[in-house]
């Protein structure tokens, strides 16, 4: 028997993940959802998931007693992010973790991405760390555009400073079963994927924004400056609006750019599009 952890498993990503671990035939008590609050969990525990207490700030022996395989799903606190996946990674190899899969960033060894450092950081411990690993560099989700479909038919424009840049988004559902494959199938030494979705630029979001809304909307390429002084007068703070304006320049140069062959190998199908990802954020809003 193999046992299957999850960490975050009460977050999107970590829940469908557990989600495809027993689609594809993985017994739920064979699941172990590490959560940080097991009162959010009860709805695992009643299918069966051996639903753990665990926190990256802390000692993690007991939730990853026994376990095989571990999906480490990276923390949401950005700037402690590394020493907080070393205590995984350190408790993994005292509970003798066989292989780790890590939710990394696209192409993390060489990227400019804003996010990328302490992801590469990450990608170092499990190198030195002597367990076999997945390294999932997941490329940027597809909810982060779908998710302002609201803002976008407001203004009638999806304002960008992102130039011709082109964006290989996915889709969560789709990159947390890639997750779960990897998971399942990957063996022998240390493994590499790179995650990329079916790319797209942001003139070719906001035609398939006014396609599934009926609504006008136009893609608006502004300076990085203009860009900020938009952010801040749409009343985001400081550093978000910084954050959302490199993440602009990143796409410029190429950084989220990329093919979805990986992807779709590891899915076994095709990659969720832009227009279905769109209509489908489209029919959860109604």
């Amino acid at each position: 028997m193999t046992l299957f952890a999850v960490t975050g498993a009460t977050g999107p990503f970590g829940r469908t993940a557990i989600d495809r671990l027993i689609d594809r035939g993985v017994e739920p008590a064979d699941v172990v959802a590490i959560v940080r609050t097991p009162a959010r969990a009860t709805d695992l525990a009643a299918r069966g998931v051996q639903v753990r207490q665990g926190d990256y700030d802390a000692p993690l022996d007991e939730a990853l007693a026994g376990v095989d395989r571990l999906l480490l799903v990276s923390g949401s606190e950005v700037g402690r992010r590394v020493p907080q996946h070393r205590n995984v990674v350190e408790t993994a190899v005292r509970a003798g973790v066989s292989r780790i899969a890590y939710t990394s960033v696209l192409r993390a060894g060489e990227t400019p991405l804003v996010i990328a450092p302490e992801h590469r950081a990450t990608e170092e411990v499990l190198a030195r760390s002597g367990i076999a690993h997945s390294l999932l560099r997941n490329t940027w989700y597809t909810e982060n555009f779908t998710g302002a479909l609201g803002a976008y038919t407001s203004a009638g424009a999806v304002t960008h400073a992102a130039g011709e840049g082109r964006v290989a988004a996915a889709t969560r559902a789709d990159l947390a079963e890639a997750a779960a494959v990897a998971l399942m199938e990957d063996d022998g030494g240390d493994v590499v994927h790179e995650l990329a979705g079916p790319a797209f630029t942001y003139a070719e979001l906001a035609a398939a924004v006014s396609e599934a809304t009926g609504t006008r909307v136009v893609e608006r390429s502004v300076s990085a400056e203009e860009l900020s002084a938009a952010l801040a007068a749409a009343g985001l703070d400081a550093a978000t609006a910084s954050f959302l304006v490199a993440v602009d320049a990143n796409i410029a140069e190429g950084a989220l750019d990329g093919e979805p062959a990986q992807l779709e190998s590891l899915l076994g199908r095709r990659a969720t599009t832009l227009a279905d990802a769109v209509g489908a954020a489209l029919s959860r809003r109604a």
